[in-house]
């Protein structure tokens, strides 16, 4: 691995696009594995022969052997979440020592910020966004009022318990005069997170300074977010968005990579379109055919178990993701979902208004004013279900693949047909076998 590669993953629909496997997968061919933002209100899925692992903090590559993961400064981190996650790996066999590096500049979720979401997320009248009640919005939202914890700030306890202190008589007063919450106890949150940190304190280390002298070596990283481009908070569906940059541009923020070090972008893509939680949603399937893709798609949250709205594939969506993360390949994923289909419908633009259009509009209101505009597609009505060579594909699910590619303007060079590492087809000569040198990927994953 002589040559420095430097590569963005990133989702291009609204999360759980099975970006997971996808890391997991082209792991092998990354030394360091690096998550950028968000925190544990995702879940990424990785089956190894059989066996389910989900992963809500530590990147996947912490599942290869030759692979060091690390947490930028840029994702939200509950230490409870993180040492439960690091003990379910140990109980597997996996051992995170050495191999797993957090950033000291990563902010805290603490119980406050939880409490304050939950409470928020359930008050009459409120807009309900859909969130996970586990913090993360309000601690971006410390972090951005310039009042937030750290990790490094873990290790000073005088400014750990007066922080907690004063954060705790604030949170509870707002919490009780607004939401009726009951109050948390400030000293047993202390010696909790005293006890936290001292489990993970190995495992900080400056993760800017370790990915910017890995590449100056030429090692090769990774860069994986959460959730996905429409979930972004400056441009996603907003306000029905994540509180964190989930395009590639938050890669570099995120981590302290420099932008000059960057590579290429990978796009992950369901063959089809999913989101969690309210908001716009134009080519959602709410019919029988609807019960279909989530059904056969397993289209349940890995964190939170709530069942996914399903919809048809949306190419002005997916056009734009293209262009704002600079996307040079996609991946497409669960393409054996469609395989019962006789005809699979595209959307490829909408009207609003009466008018035809092919923008995104950038307001809620617009996009829920949005009607589809179909191409509907012949289905293949035949398993792909495990298929690992390209030309082994139904024509028709070719013919689909390819069609989408030229919509969107970017090559696709990965399709998913199956959970499983082996499960997956690797376009010869695309930009995505360049990226990662995946020649031989497929042979030994």
């Amino acid at each position: 691995m002589s040559r420095n590669r430097c590569v963005i993953v990133v989702g291009a629909q609204w999360g759980d696009e099975g970006k997971g496997k996808i890391v997991d997968l082209l792991a092998e061919r990354f030394e360091w594995i690096a998550r950028y933002q968000g925190g544990h209100n995702a879940g990424h899925t990785v089956v190894i022969e059989g066996r389910q692992f989900i992963l809500q903090l530590i990147p996947c590559g912490i599942l290869r052997p030759g692979c060091r993961a690390a947490i930028g400064n840029g994702v939200v981190i509950d230490p409870e979440a993180l040492v439960k996650e690091i003990d379910m790996l140990a109980q597997a066999g996996i051992d995170v020592s050495g191999k797993l590096f957090v950033s000291p500049r990563a902010h805290v979720i603490l119980p406050y910020h939880r409490m304050i979401e939950l409470a928020a997320e359930s008050a009459p009248g409120r807009v309900k966004i859909g969130t996970t009640s586990r913090g993360i919005g309000p601690t971006y939202e410390d972090k951005m009022g310039r009042r937030g914890l750290r990790i490094i700030d873990l290790y000073d306890r005088p400014l750990l318990r007066s922080h907690i202190e004063n954060a705790v008589a604030e949170k509870n007063a707002i919490a009780q005069a607004l939401y009726q919450a009951q109050p948390l106890d400030a000293g047993k949150m202390y010696e909790n997170y005293v006890a936290l940190s001292d489990r993970i304190r190995p495992l900080v280390q400056d993760v800017s300074l370790l990915l910017n002298e890995a590449a100056r070596r030429g090692e090769s990283i990774m860069l994986e977010g959460a959730q996905g481009t429409l979930l972004d908070i400056d441009h996603g569906t907003y306000p029905f968005v994540t509180s964190s940059s989930t395009t590639a541009g938050g890669a570099c923020i995120g981590t302290g990579l420099a932008p000059t070090r960057i590579s290429g972008v990978l796009g992950v893509s369901k063959a089809y379109t999913t989101r969690v939680g309210g908001g716009p949603f134009p080519s959602e399937e709410t019919g029988a055919a609807g019960d279909l893709l989530r059904s056969r798609g397993r289209e349940f949250g890995s964190v939170t178990g709530r069942p996914r709205r399903v919809g048809w594939l949306d190419i002005p969506l997916l056009k734009y993701a293209v262009e704002i993360n600079g996307i040079d390949s996609l991946i497409i994923t669960k393409l054996d979902v469609l395989d019962t289909l006789k005809e699979i419908p595209i959307c490829v633009g909408y009207r609003l208004d009466g008018k035809e259009t092919q923008v995104v509009p950038a307001t809620v209101h617009e996009l829920e004013r949005l009607e589809p505009v179909y191409d509907v597609r012949p289905g293949w009505n035949s398993a792909t279900e495990g298929v690992t060579r390209y030309e082994q594909l139904p024509q028709a699910a070719r013919e689909y693949l390819e069609h989408v590619g030229q919509l969107v303007g970017a090559d696709i060079g990965l399709i998913s047909t199956g959970p499983e590492r082996n499960q997956s087809i690797v376009v010869a000569n695309s930009k995505l076998a360049e990226l990662v040198d995946a020649r031989q990927v497929m042979a030994r994953g």
